[in-house]
């Protein structure tokens, strides 16, 4: 099967995504992070298709072909979860299974909090409850560490300066970091950097950091406003992930109220998309089962 593209109206933009499967099963939507695209869920695409299932996967707000309104407020939490909420109904759902991976994790950790009724099961990727995280970030020395990052990228116009210097040459380091440098294919790092070289899309990607966390405290701490999570859930972490530590994978426990699964993937970085696309299908194939 191959994913087909359709620009979809939602919350007042236009968001392009990539859908494959049976228009009328059961909807998975699959939310990317810093500094992806859709493309991120390229094979979950195609293998939840192939199950039976509808998969959609969008460029968020700022990204890829979607559009990307001006004003770093225009990326906070809320908007962020009100363009889920939005894709999901697009498509004629009142729910969906959720799934994200960074920055997308972190929306569909959110959606589930506010969105129980429309959230049929959450499957996070690499990020534990934000909450946890943001403990982790104020309490625990190696997330602080793996965390220093986030100071640059609040830094309006310096970061920018930095990553786009030596044509974007730290920009697409940031898919080699890790223990698996040549997880994610050049061709799809081009890729990814291209569209975030355009005019303003860099800034937009950094405003994700820039709507939802300050300088002041902890690295994560401005994600610590959300509850407990009820919806079935399975969160997959890799050990060797460089930017999220075992802190805040654990302690993800504290917040859960409802089914529960920490699957650890050992030897794995941040980009397990590709680093273990098995297990990640697995994963999602397993959501479509419960």
């Amino acid at each position: 099967m191959t994913a087909s593209q359709h620009m979809v109206q939602a919350n007042g933009l236009r968001f392009r995504t990539m859908v494959d499967g049976p228009p009328q099963a059961d909807m998975f939507i699959l939310l990317h992070g810093f500094p992806d695209g859709a493309e991120l869920w390229s094979r979950q695409v195609d293998a939840l298709a192939k199950a039976g299932s509808l998969a959609v996967a969008p460029d968020l707000r700022g990204y890829g072909l979607t559009d990307a309104p001006e004003g770093k407020e225009s990326y906070s939490i809320d908007h962020l979860v009100d363009d889920v909420a939005a894709l999901i109904k697009a498509f004629g759902r009142e729910s969906a299974h959720v799934a994200g991976h960074d920055w997308g994790a972190i929306i569909a950790w959110f959606f589930a909090a506010r969105h129980p009724e429309m959230t049929k099961t959450l499957t996070s990727l690499s990020v534990g409850h934000p909450a946890a995280l943001a403990a982790a970030s104020k309490e625990d020395e190696d997330q602080q560490a793996r965390s220093r990052y986030v100071g640059l990228f609040l830094l309006e116009g310096k970061a920018e300066q930095v990553l786009a210097e030596d044509d974007y040459r730290r920009l697409r380091g940031t898919w080699s970091i890790g223990p698996n440098p040549e997880t994610v294919p050049r061709s799809l790092v081009e890729h990814f950097a291209r569209s975030l070289a355009r005019p303003g899309r860099l800034t937009a990607a950094l405003n994700y950091y820039r709507a939802n966390l300050t300088a002041v405290g902890a690295a994560w701490e401005g994600l610590s406003n959300i509850g407990p999570i009820a919806t079935p859930t399975v969160l997959l972490w890799g050990d060797q992930d460089p930017a999220l530590g075992r802190r805040g994978a654990e302690d993800t426990r504290t917040y859960m109220e409802g089914d529960y699964e920490l699957r650890v993937l050992e030897g794995a970085g941040h980009w397990l998309n590709f680093d273990r696309p098995d297990e990640v299908t697995r994963a999602l194939t397993d959501a479509a089962n419960r």
